[in-house]
């Protein structure tokens, strides 16, 4: 049986900020594994978890709490291409109109891919409402997916 990086990030369901000064732990740990500035966890934490769920299986990183960061990391696939499991899928986020996937200091969202349902994309992540979960998110707003293993047969 193989452990993949959805399988790891399912362990994580369930992990929420914690509001007012205080701060969860976890999300202050995934924050702070590639930055140093954030103070709490009421900050954009989506990158900061799928890079940790990375750095737990040594899979590439993008070492950046920018969603769009990702855009640069493993091998870009077509969304019907994208499998459960290693794929990760970056999503445009806030009012339009949004800069193309050309521009990384923009604002997104990183989760790991669930699946596709209809024009529906399923993604396991954080900051998902605030929490660790699965969530859908319109497939038009996908600026791209991502492929971070390739299996060696």
């Amino acid at each position: 049986m193989k452990i993949t990086a959805y399988d790891i990030a399912l362990r994580f369901v369930g992990t929420k900020e914690v509001a007012g000064r205080m701060a969860n732990p976890l999300i202050m740990a995934m924050l702070k594994l590639d930055a140093a500035w954030p103070e709490d966890d009421e900050v954009p934490w989506c990158s900061g978890a799928v890079n940790f769920v990375c750095w737990l299986l040594r899979l590439p990183r993008s070492k950046s709490l920018r969603a769009r960061s990702w855009l640069n990391v493993g091998r870009p696939i077509k969304l019907s291409e994208a499998t459960p499991g290693w794929d990760i899928v970056i999503f445009r986020r806030g009012p339009d109109p949004q800069p193309g996937a050309d521009v990384i200091e923009a604002p997104g969202h990183v989760a790991f891919f669930g699946g596709l349902e209809g024009d529906k994309v399923w993604s396991l992540g954080g900051n998902q409402s605030d929490e660790f979960k699965l969530s859908q998110y319109p497939a038009m707003d996908v600026l791209g997916v991502r492929r971070l293993y390739e299996e060696v047969v």
